[in-house]
């Protein structure tokens, strides 16, 4: 029952669970002692309210936001308060003046609240630009400053506990009968906000010089012009948050690595937040129509990590071609949609890839589909080169429950919590990661989730519990301190707008990308080291990576997901769940990277025996199948993935602008006897040339 209504509160501890009971008692409280009268019962309640209200904004943000649902926002339970605070002091017989003036008071402090509020979006208003950018040079912009912070940012928060001095006055008034005390706390109370509010009309007038649309637009225009960018990587999805960017994030070096000349388009604005460190320019374009005004006429290739409803406002760009390059290998739906029919080209990883699609009825033309490998796996170390700790590490990694209940593989309802206690029980190092978008539509798969996590927690304080909770506790100053500085070398601004965003922009360099790599992998070295060689770990953020997590791991368990086929990379044994219990050849047969893999049903009964491919090295059939399926999935080791990609970038940027060439020219091939070999040259208006002035290859 209490797990169920903390589902409903969305509220994720236990902790946060009793503090919210504490807030509910507190707001009861507060109208009684104001009708009893008790002025020290009030101040109690009062104060618990103002603290424990604190507390849940900063660590259980959802279920404040569930509160405004509940049509219980701060303002209401800042004006309840205020308003019972008044009937106390009606109660205790205050005089009627300071009553009535209490009243003027809070009329007057909720009026400045509005005009403040009004000002302040204005300028927010105001600061939201049609393209932001980042890696280019838009100084000649001369975007205005944001507005200090303590203006400008969590403003409604300020302004309200300025309504302390208020409480506290009438208070004192009520306990001492110095009514003086009163008259001070209403002043401060009414000038505070009202200083705040003369502050921030300067800031308004500064607001009102950020350019306009057209201008931006004409700015950024001339940045591209000398960008000149050949292949774009297009991302879009309707509700981007750090759940969703890995599919950008992942191909960023790759980008980087290309011969081409690369950039990034994003579609919506909270994309910049979750964008990782790249070198490539960036331009985030929410609306249709601004990305119509981009000047792009070099671009040839198009990349797309995902199928969104957006796609088609790029995919109408006619002179470029448009490849679906995915965000994962699986045996998912996802991984042979029929939508991917409207590009001209589909690259999966290897030959599994191709034949997925053309099991969908044909839909999918097999030279429209061309396998490039998977340039992000090479920092996944090889089961050789892998050395084993003192117990077996286990990575779970189940995947989410899907959009519906078709598309639902998660192994966490049906037998996640099972499997979990069973590995336990087998005295192995469990880590722990869900998808991230565990539990975002099954309150059971969130359920689930929770549960696995009690139990690693309890079962972790009989394992070395002071020694490495205090290891954990010492290296987290300095695990913060890297994670600050690789989030300041990756350009993101947690509390910037877009105004400030494209003001800070600036085009990038190689300086940074050593030492992002050096404090990724000094992160990575601090927290591994920190845990000890038993302790089980979950893994809820960015940071350890997924590569990471399969490099501590000597195998993995997992669903039908594209994790199994990053997996495969590193030829260690893995686990394939299967909830249904579908018979061996039936379910191989069904998923092509369950050709590898030992399986695992429902009641997890063949768990001891899979274990020994681990604490029995020798013992272990899969091995010459994992090393099949490798080739299968991802493709040859030689030449590398990067090369094939490349590669495929090349042919088809080079197919594009021959293309573009016929199409000038007013006619077809069969008109023109015009050779590629031309087009190569840069025969073809200059776009393959490297003139001078502008940017050689990033």
């Amino acid at each position: 029952m209490i797990r169920r209504l903390r589902g409903i509160l969305r509220i994720r501890t236990a902790f946060g669970f009793l503090l919210a009971l504490l807030l509910g008692a507190a707001f009861a409280a507060i109208p009684v002692c104001a009708l009893l009268p008790s002025l020290w019962g009030f101040v109690a309640a009062s104060a618990v309210s103002y603290l424990v209200d604190e507390w849940l904004h900063s660590r259980e943000p959802e279920f404040i936001a569930r509160l405004a649902a509940f049509r219980l926002n701060r303002i209401m339970r800042f004006l309840a308060r205020s308003a019972m605070l008044l009937v106390l002091a009606d109660r205790l017989d205050a005089p009627d003046p300071l009553v009535i003036g209490g009243l003027v008071v809070c009329g007057a402090q909720f009026s400045l609240l509005m005009l403040y509020t009004a000002l302040h979006r204005s300028i927010r208003l105001s600061r939201v630009l049609p393209v932001v950018v980042r890696n280019m040079d838009m100084s000649a912009l001369r975007l205005p400053k944001s507005p200090p912070a303590f203006l400008y940012h969590r403003y409604l928060r300020k302004l309200l506990h300025f309504d302390l001095a208020f409480h506290a006055g009438l208070l004192a008034g009520l306990a001492t009968g110095e009514w003086e005390l009163v008259k001070a706390g209403y002043a401060l109370t009414l000038a505070l906000p009202a200083l705040a509010l003369l502050a921030l009309s300067f800031q308004f007038r500064r607001a009102r010089r950020t350019p306009g649309r057209e201008r931006i637009i004409a700015e950024v225009n001339r940045q591209l012009a000398v960008q000149r960018p050949e292949v774009a990587l297009y991302f879009s999805f309707a509700a981007v948050s750090q759940d969703f960017m890995y599919q950008v994030n992942m191909w960023i070096e790759t980008l980087e690595s290309l011969d081409l000349r690369p950039l990034i388009i994003l579609r919506e604005r909270a994309s910049f937040r979750f964008l990782s460190r790249t070198r490539v320019p960036v331009v985030c374009v929410p609306k249709a129509d601004d990305l119509a005004e981009l000047d792009l006429p070099d671009l040839k290739v198009v990349l797309y990590p995902g199928n969104a409803g957006k796609n088609v406002h790029m995919l109408r760009v006619a002179e470029a071609k448009h490849v679906f390059i995915g965000h994962g290998d699986s045996d998912k739906l996802a991984s042979s949609n029929r939508v991917s029919k409207v590009f001209d080209e589909i690259w999966v990883a290897g030959r599994a890839g191709r034949d997925r699609y053309q099991r969908v009825r044909h839909a999918i033309s097999d030279d429209a589909i061309v396998e490039v490998g998977r340039p992000q796996l090479a920092p996944i170390r090889l089961h050789a080169d892998h050395r084993p700790g003192p117990v077996p590490v286990v990575l779970y990694a189940p995947t989410w429950e899907g959009w519906s209940d078709d598309d639902c593989h998660t192994s966490l309802i049906p037998m996640g919590v099972t499997l979990v206690r069973m590995l336990l029980e087998q005295g192995v190092r469990v880590i722990y990661k869900p998808h991230p978008l565990t539990g975002r539509r099954s309150a059971k798969a969130a359920a689930a989730d929770q549960a696995i996590q009690a139990m690693l927690r309890a079962d972790n304080r009989s394992r070395e519990a002071k020694r490495t909770a205090a290891a954990v506790a010492e290296a987290r100053p300095r695990l913060q301190a890297l994670q600050a500085r690789i989030d300041a070398l990756s350009g993101r601004m947690r509390t910037g707008d877009d105004a400030e965003q494209t003001r800070s922009a600036r085009p990038a360099g190689h300086e940074g990308s050593d030492e992002w790599h050096e404090l990724h992998a000094e992160w990575h070295r601090v927290f591994w080291e920190t845990r000890g060689p038993v302790r089980h770990n979950v893994i809820l953020k960015t940071l350890p990576t997924l590569y990471e997590c399969f490099n501590q791991a000597d195998i993995l368990i997992s669903d039908v997901s594209s994790v199994v086929a990053d997996f495969v990379a590193s030829l260690k044994p893995y686990v394939l769940t299967n909830a249904d219990n579908l018979p061996d050849d039936e379910f191989r047969a069904a998923y092509t990277t369950a050709g590898g893999a030992y399986l695992l049903d429902r009641e997890c009964t063949r768990l001891p025996q899979i274990l020994d491919s681990v604490r029995a090295p020798w013992h272990d059939p899969m091995r010459p199948h994992r090393r099949t399926l490798k080739e299968y999935v991802l493709g040859p080791d030689q030449p590398t993935s990067m090369e094939r990609f490349n590669a495929a970038v090349n042919a088809l940027a080079n197919k594009a602008a021959v293309q573009r060439w016929e199409r000038y020219l007013g006619g077809g091939p069969q008109h023109h006897d015009f050779p590629e070999e031309a087009a190569v040259a840069g025969l073809s208006f200059g776009w393959f040339s490297r003139e001078p002035g502008y940017p050689e290859s990033m």
